[in-house]
């Protein structure tokens, strides 16, 4: 039954797929050789993963060499399709049927004070080593904003990184200044940035460079160390103030907030919370900016109580929203009023087909040197494929959405 229902799915996708013998398991049902192809190793195991959780089954089975993308098939190429048509592709009964498999989050993923420390140290405390490995020198872990007057495969990703950076500090209001990549002394300046998720620090380098002061705040300590250690490289040590801090154990008041790419490891129960702390922490009529990435209200609906392959292999405790969940939450808990939305999801697709090729090209035994498992690799090769055809399809986006603090007068809600 499995393998019928497997073929008559990948033939709606249509992606081809062949055993090791060259025989036909699917045909697809795209035009011949332009079609995605994939290769199947150990049909029979492939099938019982499948068979015990589609969602988690595909990943697993390519981490443990189930299958493969054929030559001359790109990975993300190959798992488009899935993303553009995987819905439609399942016969109406199974997927209504598909919360019979459908796995609840875990417990232990839910994100507390401390289960958000666990689930964050998860991904992030991999080793800094690993991430300067496949980012960019800027070593900023989220989308680039490329110039859409200019051919993306042209551009210079630090470069993109930094206009992506320097797009978010602007909707924030954090003045130009004096400073510049080039390390200039930074300018005087009384703007007090609150920056939720420190990353490596790019963000608050560059906002210190502008002229401001910045607090910072990060759950991984690795993340926070090499933080300091390149805010001083930068000469802004004494403007940037890197805390390993719970969002919710942030206090003072500040006439910007910076999130980057931060609200996804939240988890929906907690968005009220994380909401109301941009505004009672912003300045009144100070602006909150925060990038996250996106999907679909109806694709957030049907997904938002499920277990998948990134939860359980990347990213504990992870959930993206929509742009509409985020603004219920917002106009029923808060007195935040939306200015921008800033989408550019295309760019994402791009940015992590970069970190993909640099994270391909490091040696394995490089990656066993780091303490990492032989697995390991093609786990995270399929993670960054599997995200650049979410976005390559237009499954999920990315966008920049500006909030401003009510007035004194206009109070909150809670």
């Amino acid at each position: 039954m499995t393998r019928w229902i497997l073929r008559d799915v990948l033939r709606r996708v249509g992606v081809r797929v062949i055993r090791t013998d060259g025989s036909v398991f699917a045909p697809g049902s795209g035009a011949g050789a332009d079609q995605p192809t994939l290769v199947v190793y150990r049909e029979a195991e492939l099938l019982a993963r499948l068979g015990a959780h589609p969602k988690i089954g595909l990943g697993e089975g390519y981490t443990a060499g189930d299958w493969g993308a054929a030559a001359g098939t790109d990975l993300a190429d190959a798992l488009i399709p899935f993303a553009q048509g995987l819905r439609r592709a399942f016969p109406p009964a199974l997927w209504r049927a598909r919360s019979l498999v459908d796995r609840a989050i875990p417990e232990a993923h839910r994100n507390t004070v401390s289960g958000a420390r666990n689930n964050i140290s998860s991904h992030y405390d991999l080793g800094n080593e690993l991430f300067e490995a496949f980012l960019d020198p800027s070593l900023t872990y989220s989308s680039a904003l490329f110039d859409p007057t200019r051919p993306m495969a042209e551009q210079d990703l630090q470069e993109a990184q930094l206009r992506k950076i320097d797009a978010a500090l602007d909707a924030a209001g954090v003045p130009a200044g004096g400073g510049s990549p080039d390390h200039d002394e930074p300018g005087p300046s009384e703007f007090h940035l609150l920056e939720i998720g420190t990353g490596w620090g790019s963000l608050a380098i560059r906002a210190a460079q502008r002229g401001a002061r910045v607090t910072t705040v990060t759950l991984s300590r690795e993340q926070a160390v090499l933080a300091r250690q390149r805010a001083a490289a930068a000469g802004v040590q004494h403007s940037v103030d890197v805390q390993i801090a719970d969002y919710r154990q942030v206090s003072g008041s500040f006439d910007g907030v910076v999130s980057i790419e931060m609200i996804e490891a939240v988890g929906e129960e907690y968005w009220p919370t994380y909401l109301r702390v941009l505004q009672d922490r912003l300045a009144p009529g100070g602006r909150a900016v925060v990038q996250a990435i996106l999907m679909d209200h109806d694709r957030y609906l049907a997904t938002r109580h499920s277990f998948g392959w990134i939860q359980k292999h990347i990213f504990q405790g992870g959930l993206i929203p929509s742009l509409e969940a985020l603004d219920q939450v917002a106009a029923a808990h808060t007195g935040l009023r939306q200015v921008q939305v800033r989408r550019f999801g295309p760019d994402y697709a791009e940015t992590l087909r970069r970190w993909r090729q640099r994270f391909t090209a490091i040696p394995h035994s490089r990656l066993r040197e780091w303490g990492f498992a032989d697995d390991f690799a093609r786990t995270w090769e399929f993670y960054l494929a599997y995200s650049e055809a979410g976005f390559g399809s237009g499954y999920l986006d990315v966008a920049q959405i500006t909030w401003t603090a009510p007035a004194p007068d206009q109070g909150s809600r809670s």
